[in-house]
């Protein structure tokens, strides 16, 4: 892989006195904030600009010693650590980080951990088999019409949990042109796919020109029908989405992004800001969080968060499953944590704002939805649904058959478990709950009402 061929800015002039003194100062550049110790001299328009943030991302073990106040004794552990899987974290998302919260869900997400060195012997190095799948280097082709392009492994920030973790160790670079080129060569060949979804890394970091080539290219291709980019840019990174950006992907719909809110705290001002300008050039966004322990495995913590996607007009999509990646399994939960938060939302609030469960299954065995059990039994004449509520429901199953000739048949079939459960009734009802208090409470007043 060649290296990088994003520019990056020259370094910012020394700000004036009368910039330092626009910063509004009840922002983060507060004095004693952790961005003005780190950057005295920033001022808001550099802070705004994504070449800025990217140039003066956190990347050494010097920067890592200073922010977890590392003694001596514990630098070669973590000199080992960022080695074997390096970190960036760009200053605006380590300036959302609650630094008298030792389990800041934020910190967790971006600051190297030991435990990632604890569990390197746990899990596999590609558990998805992406490189098994690869027709041509990045190209994985695993479902029937659609196909990953992994075009960069660079990222403006290094999600500890990362599922691609193994190239890491690549160092950072784009593909070139005669990657790509060999990417939509098999494109071409290939009829059946209609969607390709542009991965890494993260497509929004890499050169703009060469992004637009790309996608104009997979354009011209008669039976690509969609495109897709994933990226966690609006989350980590939300001035990278400028008025250019923005205008080169509307050149190219239909274009969908997926991105990824982990915690409601990445949904800040900014982060809507950028979500925005998406929405409001047609191209519509979906998000794709992560199960992680310790940082949403809660289901007040990922109500909140669907909740305030939905506000924001981003689709909660799919939870998944943290994927059992070496170096990742800290963050896993038991797969039933994730029905268990589904299922207790379920009825709970709108169904926008609940994503599937899925788990990506090893070996390239795709993504695998899973639901908590509704479907209680079933017979040819009906079936035993359960609510959210555990209300059982009896539901009349209507048969492929002529109803009018065939009355008497279906009039004489066994009822069987539906029956021995409910009865002759059509559910069995828990009045406890908030639903059914509330019709209790109208009828009395319709009652008292109609007594007056």
């Amino acid at each position: 892989m060649e290296s990088d061929i994003l520019k990056e800015a020259e370094e910012p002039p020394e700000p004036s006195p009368s910039e330092k003194l626009a910063l509004p100062s009840d922002s983060l550049f507060k004095e004693d904030h952790i961005i003005r110790k780190l950057w005295p001299g920033v001022t808001l328009e550099q802070w705004n600009n994504w070449r800025w943030q990217m140039s003066h991302s956190l990347k050494s073990l010097d920067a890592l010693a200073g922010l977890l106040n590392l003694k001596p004794y514990q630098l070669s552990k973590y000199q080992r650590l960022i080695d074997t899987y390096r970190f960036a974290i760009t200053p605006y998302y380590l300036s959302l980080i609650d630094w008298f919260n030792p389990e800041d869900p934020i910190r967790k997400q971006c600051l190297p951990d030991l435990k990632e060195l604890d569990y390197l012997v746990v899990g596999d190095r590609d558990p998805l088999e992406e490189e098994e799948d690869m027709q041509a280097p990045g190209l994985v082709h695993r479902y029937p019409d659609r196909v990953l392009a992994v075009v960069t492994n660079t990222c403006s920030m290094y999600c500890r949990h990362c599922t691609r973790k193994r190239s890491w160790h690549e160092g950072e670079g784009t593909r070139s042109k005669m990657e790509l080129m060999k990417m939509l060569e098999y494109i071409r060949g290939t009829a059946e796919i209609r969607e390709v979804i542009i991965s890494g890394g993260d497509p929004l970091v890499m050169n703009i020109e060469l992004l637009d080539w790309f996608l104009g290219e997979l354009q011209r291709i008669s039976h690509v029908e969609v495109l897709r980019i994933g990226t966690r840019v609006p989350v980590v990174l939300p001035m990278r989405i400028t008025d250019e950006l923005v205008g080169v992907l509307a050149k190219h719909r239909p274009l969908w992004i997926n991105t990824q809110f982990n915690h409601p705290h990445e949904i800040t001002p900014e982060a809507q800001e950028a979500c925005d300008k998406l929405l409001r050039a047609g191209i519509p966004i979906s998000n794709q969080s992560v199960l992680l322990r310790g940082v949403n495995d809660a289901l007040d913590v990922m109500k909140d968060l669907c909740q305030k996607l939905q506000r924001i007009m981003v689709r909660p999509y799919y939870l998944y499953q943290c994927d059992p990646v070496k170096g990742v399994e800290h963050f896993r939960t038991s797969v039933w944590k994730g029905i268990e938060i589904i299922e207790t939302m379920r009825g709970y609030t709108g169904g926008l704002c609940i994503p599937t469960f899925v788990v990506d299954a090893p070996g390239g065995g795709g993504k695998i939805p899973l639901q908590p059990f509704y479907l209680l039994s079933a017979t040819d004449k009906d079936v035993l649904l359960r609510n959210y509520e555990g209300m059982i429901i009896k539901y009349y199953n209507p048969q492929e058959v002529d109803f009018a000739k065939n009355r008497r048949a279906v009039d004489a079939k066994q009822e069987g478990g539906t029956a021995q459960v409910i009865g002759s009734g059509k559910a069995l009802v828990p009045e406890a709950t908030p639903r059914y208090k509330r019709r209790r409470q109208k009828k009395t007043l319709l009652r008292l009402d109609g007594n007056a």
